[in-house]
């Protein structure tokens, strides 16, 4: 029942609106948390994606630089088409009578257009109308600009990434305006619509981490093949370049999301070929996954490299201020990420996740047993730094070091792991459960995130943009990370500190009873004889002391505000003084003094009345156990005088009546 109200207090609490708790057995866990393990996506960034930057590699146009974009978009397609309406003699003389243009402008003109097509065909957004009311409209392809407005679209996508790349290219003049199983439509800035077939559709997984499609021109029968993903899978397929690599560290450590975008040219033959060759690995019986991403990877060599995208994805509101909240807390932070070293140490120096005085140790790649165990040296020299590691580096060494890495990790009050897979994730949560001791949450907001929110001793999941897998996974939900400092700060350390109290007082209800039936058993020859019985044990167990021992759960020991203020607070909790053998041996003896005290005192003082024993020892018991209460209670509130004064007069109103246990005349006595 306490946890239930702590439960409900959360949910109740206007600072942090939107808080769900889903169990009910472990609300006193989140006020002795040591480790913090959270995404980063839509976790601590805001997940609503802005393009800022498109490079070519030869040139790079960033936020202030679109409307040239736009411009070369609105050229370059009334060239490419009044090439693609005659043959290849006719298109020779436009190319010769514009000899006067200079070629690096046409020629970049036409880079820009082939990109931003890329961009605008290689995705798995669908857009979605408001007003679409009937199956007509659907039919209409040609006419689809004309009868729905750019107003009542939205566009629709398991990634936000994908959303803001397709509402850039919307903005720069080539919108995706229909899409279906089979087909895409863009619309020029002209007015004019482009269709494209889709012949094959290879979507986004972490294991690869890119995402491709087979698209057939519906005006000049041309198989493009075009392809999107991270620098580390691309790199390998896109031809030889020289500024790939040092362009997406460049944006990463602008903190932006980098996204590499290739292509390549098919012939009917060649798709033909291929067409037969995936359908055939598609119908394997025996190896299958692994025989169709053969057949796939046969297509991904030496495509030519269009563009490299960066995309932002902003901090969430207060999320540098609830960092440092935690992290003055005590609590270690790992943020486990997918992104790229750079981007991921960019965005925990913005967050404040490592604080301005705290070195960066950046472990180098390791592919060997030998290379980790120098690397692992080379760390063990330093102190009170930063980690900060690719997910490759942290396979190999916790596949040969891997109690050695978990120890030198916890020491560091901040790890960034990028690169990670959600295997990972959950493999982490599990070592740290296994070799730190200590309290394990992990947050996140993905479905990604689920492996780990569920394998830590306490899952917490934002409601994000990415659906409510990890919200509904997790064990408490909440809409914005800010609310996560409260929710430890405040709601964990009450829950733990009432918690410890209530069990406390409910062993101690139960111990001094027992102990006073121990003493009169004892004294009378270990007679087999109940001291109390019928009504007084279940009204003692109820009525006489429920109430003012479940009041404990409105206790509190510091204001929420203090709380907030000093989280150095916080610390204390993780060592578990308040609920630890010390403290149940202590309240073993003064349970075991107080039941003797109360009934030897009855037994020794009122000798003359042992036929009142029984009534006397009782009533001492109910005002002990409520004076106990009130002992302990560190603030007042009044529902817990209320409850105070109900059992007290429950047991006086109770006098009346029960004429079994109680003489009325011998209570109304003054002898």
């Amino acid at each position: 029942m306490g946890k239930a109200a702590y439960g409900w207090m959360i949910m109740k609490d206007d600072n942090i609106p939107g808080t769900v708790v889903r169990t009910s057995t472990i609300p006193e866990e989140l006020g002795r948390l040591v480790y913090l393990l959270t995404d980063k996506t839509g976790t601590l960034t805001q997940n609503e994606m802005v393009f800022k930057r498109l490079h070519l590699g030869t040139v790079s146009y960033g936020a202030d630089t679109m409307d040239e974009i736009q411009s070369h978009v609105a050229s370059a397609p009334a060239q490419v088409h009044s090439q693609a309406s005659g043959n290849s003699t006719s298109s020779t003389p436009p190319r010769i009578a514009q000899s006067s243009a200079p070629k690096v402008r046409r020629s970049v003109s036409s880079r820009v257009h082939e990109a931003v097509k890329a961009i605008a065909l290689c995705h798995n957004v669908t857009p979605v109308y408001e007003s679409r009311t009937g199956a007509a409209g659907e039919a209409e392809c040609a006419e689809v600009d004309q009868d729905l407005s750019d107003e009542n679209r939205a566009y629709q996508a398991s990634s936000p990434d994908e959303v803001a790349l397709v509402q850039w290219t919307e903005s720069v003049g080539l919108t995706l305006v229909n899409r279906d199983l089979t087909s895409m439509q863009l619309r020029t800035p002209n007015g004019q619509i482009l269709t494209y077939c889709v012949l094959q559709m290879f979507p986004f997984t972490s294991e690869s981490k890119r995402m491709g499609v087979i698209v057939r021109d519906e005006s000049t029968a041309e198989i493009t093949f075009y392809m999107k993903g991270a620098d580390v899978a691309m790199s390998t397929i896109v031809q030889y370049n020289d500024w790939l690599e040092e362009e997406c560290g460049n944006m990463a450590r602008e903190g932006l999301r980098t996204l590499v975008v290739a292509k390549r040219a098919l012939t009917e033959e060649q798709y033909q070929d291929f067409e037969s060759r995936y359908t055939q690995a598609k119908l394997s019986i025996h190896d299958r996954a692994l025989k169709v991403m053969a057949v796939v990877e046969s297509l991904e060599r030496e495509m030519e490299l269009l563009c490299l995208t960066g995309v932002e994805d902003r901090l969430q509101a207060d999320v540098r201020p609830t960092l440092e909240m935690l992290r003055n807390a005590g609590i270690k932070i790992w943020m486990l990420t997918g992104d790229k070293l750079e981007t991921a140490t960019c965005i925990a120096k913005s967050s404040h996740l490592v604080s301005r005085t705290q070195d960066v140790h950046i472990f180098r790649p390791v592919t060997s047993r030998g290379e980790a165990h120098l690397e692992l040296n080379s760390f063990r020299r330093k102190h009170d730094c930063a980690l900060v590691i690719s997910g490759d580096s942290l396979e190999v060494c916790l596949k040969y070091y891997e109690l050695e890495f978990v120890e030198l990790a916890c020491q560091c009050p901040a790890v960034v792991c990028c690169r990670c897979s959600p295997t990972q994730k959950a493999h982490i949560v599990k070592l740290l459960q296994q070799h730190a001791m200590g309290r394990t949450c992990a947050i996140g907001d993905g479905g990604n995130d689920v492996s780990m929110i569920q394998a830590a001793d306490c899952g917490i999941g934002i409601e994000g943009k990415e659906g409510r897998q990890a919200s509904l996974a997790a064990d408490f939900s909440i809409t914005q990370f800010k609310h996560l400092g409260r929710l430890l700060m405040v709601h964990g350390r009450s829950s733990y500190k009432r918690s410890a109290a209530l069990g406390q007082f409910v062993m101690h209800r139960g111990l001094i009873i027992s102990t006073m039936q121990a003493v009169f058993s004892s004294i009378f020859y270990f007679a087999s004889v109940p001291l109390y019985q019928g009504f007084l044990m279940v009204g003692y167990a109820t009525v006489y002391t429920m109430f003012p021992v479940f009041s404990l759960v409105l206790d509190q020991d510091v204001k929420p505000e203090m709380a907030l203020l000093y989280p150095e607070l916080y610390k204390d909790l993780a060592k578990g003084r308040s609920l630890s053998f010390k403290t149940f041996l202590i309240w073993v003896l003064i349970s075991v003094y107080q039941g003797g005290v109360l009934m030897y005192g009855a037994l020794l003082l009122f000798e003359s009345e042992f036929v009142h024993v029984v009534a006397i020892s009782f009533t001492a018991l109910v005002l002990t156990e409520l004076l106990m209460v009130a002992l302990t209670v560190r603030t007042w509130h009044w529902l817990m005088a209320v409850a105070e004064l109900l059992s007290l007069g429950c047991y006086v109103a109770s006098l009346t009546f029960l004429n079994e246990y109680f003489e009325l005349s011998f209570v109304l006595s003054h002898d």
